[in-house]
């Protein structure tokens, strides 16, 4: 195997565990290269010698390791939106009182690169780094309905109340752009309900999202317009923000 296939073969397999929920067992890694497993096996030890991966000595099992985790936060420190965003996402938890959150696409996901903590005890936290799924987040579903993408090619169902067909989100993409904001209603996780508006630059391109979430006992149905208003006022002055950014 030469260096460049070793190296293209390696970014593979972080490819391979950062979309993984569960870690990857070496058979599977093997299956997903095309390779056998003692090949596999060498190149995903090499990743975790170096702490780009991470083996559960119980289930044997890889995972993304620490590294990871300190290049994404040396890339996130660089992003203008991010930056841009951080009064604005303090300002969105004050006035909501729940959790606020940025999010970027990358890898057919909504990655989240930012977010402040609502002080609340029962609160909905995401790990800034997380990738989760376009079709049934609220950042998500922004991000399809004002971004001009693609539909995802699965729809995996994660509560019952997730939407699995291409159709049925259609339907609620155009809901979305005809309100301005995106819900999640415990599609997701039960009992968590979220909100999230696009962010546009100065060309009017859909650069990101911003939203809250929160338990589904505080972000009740009667009370998701007034924490929309809020949403849209805050996601339309980061967009203003942001036509200044080049």
């Amino acid at each position: 195997m030469s260096e460049i296939q070793s190296l293209g073969r390696g970014l593979k397999i972080l490819d391979l565990l950062g979309q993984s929920q569960d870690g990857l067992s070496v058979t599977e890694l093997a299956a997903s290269l095309g390779v056998d497993k003692g090949s596999a096996s060498r190149l995903v030890a090499t990743l975790a010698r170096y702490g780009y991966a991470e083996k559960d000595e119980l289930t044997r099992r890889y995972q993304l390791g620490p590294q990871v985790v300190s290049l994404s936060r040396s890339l996130l420190a660089r992003l203008p939106l991010r930056e841009a965003a951080k009064p604005y996402l303090r300002q969105l938890m004050e006035r909501s009182g729940e959790c606020a959150h940025l999010a970027i696409l990358a890898q057919g996901n909504a990655l989240y690169i930012d977010q402040v903590e609502s002080p609340a005890t029962l609160r909905v936290n995401a790990q800034v780094g997380t990738l989760n799924p376009l079709h049934c987040t609220a950042l998500g579903k922004a991000l399809l309905a004002f971004g001009e993408l693609e539909l995802p090619a699965s729809f995996d169902p994660f509560t019952p109340r997730t939407i699995t067909d291409p159709q049925t989100l259609r339907r609620s993409l155009d809901e979305v752009r005809r309100l301005g904001y995106a819900v999640d209603d415990e599609e997701f996780d039960p009992g968590v309900r979220c909100i999230a508006v696009p962010v546009f630059d100065f060309l009017g391109k859909a650069v990101g999202t911003i939203g809250i979430s929160g338990p589904s006992s505080r972000l009740t149905p009667e009370r998701l317009p007034e924490f929309a208003a809020i949403v849209l006022e805050i996601g339309k002055a980061l967009s203003e923000r942001m036509s200044f950014t080049t």
